[in-house]
């Protein structure tokens, strides 16, 4: 990705009400802190977020695979519309330890009620790191204590300590125009691996101190995150830690009516910062060179399948690390979803050049190919598929497929 500032991809475009603050800035009534508990090596490891107002609402999305972390279970039984902080570790996603993972973290979740003086219900969990070996009971609580007892307006460490194998923080703090005044929105993030549709192994903590009803955070965080991790692929893989926690605050004083301008002004600038920073996460595939998106067109039940389909190829993703236009990989990737017998007539464009029409190659002079390649040797790679039928669109954005990212994979826990 390149450009100035936060919003740095050619696909997300910085709303014109919005205005880029210090990313490591929080809204109003907001405090975080990131400390090391000593479950990694080194380095930061545990964080704690937390609004200081009792009105506080919110919502949250989780993984949706099969077998979840401990956290995710914990956090499910937890007052969803009204958590007024949440508990976040790398160094181990506690998934895979029975019982005496639930345990661990019920006893996260209780140390930090205790200190922040609430109830825990009140308190989400999330972990990230290794599935199956214990997280050490012991260090996570006495580190859950410490970084409640850490809590300033600063989420720099928060937004350090959540990280596993990103490259660095992935963060923003907007300020957003609203009819009755500034508010402002935040969000951390990490996630870089087993990065699949339906979440990833992400983390995503947003925040605004404006004034919303549970039923608009709700709204607004389902649909923001539809648009956003729901829509990228590292490897296909589905996690079994994702979380999305969302809260607002009324700290700013300034509410936002359900089905108002400023819900609309507002919903767009939520909806900018977790593309983005979905797009972030994409770009920092463990290894990755280089993002594509790619969008399918057609009939409505089989855009969606389709598009996966691409996305998580191997041969389409080493491809688009080679900066090879090779669109055969990508037809025989969206055939290979297609219902066997019916007519696969596809119209496929690789940055906005034509090369299948209704099923057939175009011809490509040697200097169209040529500059074809240097046209997908940019960071960001754009491919549309048009497919028989109407009414349908879907899109999904991906990374490509590096030596760097076998070999990290390879040896992650050796």
């Amino acid at each position: 990705m390149s450009g100035p500032g936060f919003f740095a991809s050619r696909w997300v475009e910085a709303p014109d009400h919005v205005t880029e603050l210090d990313p490591d800035a929080l809204p109003a009534g907001f405090r975080a802190a990131g400390i090391a508990a000593g479950l990694k090596p080194e380095g930061l490891d545990l964080g704690v977020i937390a609004s200081d107002e009792p009105e506080t609402v919110s919502a949250a999305r989780f993984a949706t695979n099969a077998r979840l972390g401990a956290p995710v279970l914990v956090s499910r039984q937890a007052e969803l519309q009204g958590l007024r902080a949440a508990v976040a570790n790398a160094g181990g996603s506690n998934t895979g330890d029975g019982q005496r993972g639930i345990e661990t973290a019920l006893a996260m979740q209780a140390a930090a009620a205790h200190e922040l003086g609430l109830r825990p219900e009140q308190v989400g969990l999330a972990s990230t790191g290794v599935i199956g070996p214990e997280l050490p009971r012991e260090p996570a609580v006495r580190g859950t204590r410490a970084a409640c007892a850490a809590l300033g307006a600063d989420a720099g460490a928060f937004s350090r300590a959540i990280l596993s194998s990103d490259s660095g923080p992935k963060r923003a703090c907007l300020e957003v125009a609203l009819s009755g005044g500034p508010v402002r929105l935040a969000a951390q993030a990490k996630g870089a691996g087993m990065i699949s549709p339906r979440f990833a192994t992400m983390f995503c903590f947003v925040e605004t101190d404006a004034r919303l009803a549970q039923e608009t955070i709700e709204l607004l965080t389902g649909v923001c995150v539809a648009r956003s991790f729901d829509r990228v692929s590292v490897d296909g893989q589905l996690s079994t830690s994702d979380t999305v926690f969302a809260f607002a605050n009324g700290a700013s004083g300034i509410a936002v009516e359900p089905e108002s301008g400023d819900e609309l002004v507002l919903g767009q600038a939520m909806d900018a910062l977790l593309r983005q920073l979905a797009l972030a996460m994409v770009a920092d595939g463990e290894g990755a060179r280089r993002v594509g998106r790619i969008v399918v067109r057609g009939r409505a039940e089989g855009v969606e399948e389709v598009a996966r389909a691409v996305a998580n190829s191997p041969l389409v993703k080493t491809a688009l690390h080679g900066a090879d236009p090779n669109f055969g990989r990508i037809l025989q990737a969206a055939g290979a979803v297609w219902p066997a017998g019916e007519p696969f007539v596809a119209d496929l464009a690789i940055e906005g050049r034509q090369l299948v029409s209704a099923g057939e190659a175009v011809g490509v002079t040697p200097d169209e190919l040529a500059g074809l390649e240097r046209a997908v040797s940019i960071p960001e790679v754009e491919y549309e598929l048009t497919m028989p039928g109407e009414g349908g669109e879907a899109e999904v954005f991906f990374s490509d497929l590096s030596t760097a990212y076998v070999s990290f994979n390879a040896e992650y826990t050796s």
